[in-house]
């Protein structure tokens, strides 16, 4: 969990120095009807052997605000998920974060004329042999509490290094990936100034 000013300096430096990082957010979950999702709450990155973790609220302290800046707006290190539509949009209606050199492995593995997005547990499954355990009990759990639990916390980190291992595998094989196509974000409302 990344908290202090110099966890969060630490933690740009070691992003920063990598070509490529897993990513994820999480969300509060919303469950009625017609509300509206307040999150990213949690943003996740790693590398091959550590994951940060950054919690969002209503007020984010600058020194986290300026990392996720300068790691999330620069296209390298590429950022690399499974899913990442929303959190992108999510990150830009909260926080104005304009996310470059996003890589979203459940589009790079789609297979030509497949209809279905290829998940972290399918391809853990296809490229590992090995059973991703993803816990919807877990993933619908409040991320917006200010103190997450480890299991919470152990799930967050795993969805970030996840994307990055099966990339890295994927890359491994031979793969290249396609030319990065930035994610197309709402428009900003009208504010009826001229």
């Amino acid at each position: 969990m990344v908290v202090t000013p110099d966890q969060a300096a630490a933690a740009r430096d070691a992003l920063l120095a990598c070509d490529a990082i897993g990513f994820d957010t999480e969300s509060k979950p919303t469950f009625t009807r017609g509300e509206t999702s307040t999150g990213p709450h949690l943003i996740q990155f790693a590398n091959e052997h550590k994951a940060w973790l950054f919690q969002i609220g209503d007020s984010t302290e600058p020194h986290i605000r300026a990392v996720l800046l300068a790691i999330l707006e620069r296209p390298l290190p590429l950022k690399i998920g499974f899913g990442l539509s929303d959190d992108v949009k999510r990150l830009y209606a909260k926080l104005d974060i304009r996310t470059a050199g996003v890589v979203d492995m459940s589009v790079v593995l789609r297979a030509p004329g497949q209809r279905n997005d290829l998940g972290a547990k399918t391809a853990v499954a296809k490229f590992f042999g090995l059973k991703l355990q993803k816990s919807k009990k877990i993933s619908t759990t409040n991320w917006a509490l200010p103190r997450l639990n480890e299991k919470q916390i152990l799930y967050a980190a795993d969805d970030a290094q996840v994307a990055l291992r099966v990339y890295r595998h994927w890359i491994g094989l031979g793969n290249q990936l396609p030319t990065i196509k930035p994610f197309k974000l709402p428009k900003p409302p009208k504010t009826g100034i001229s």
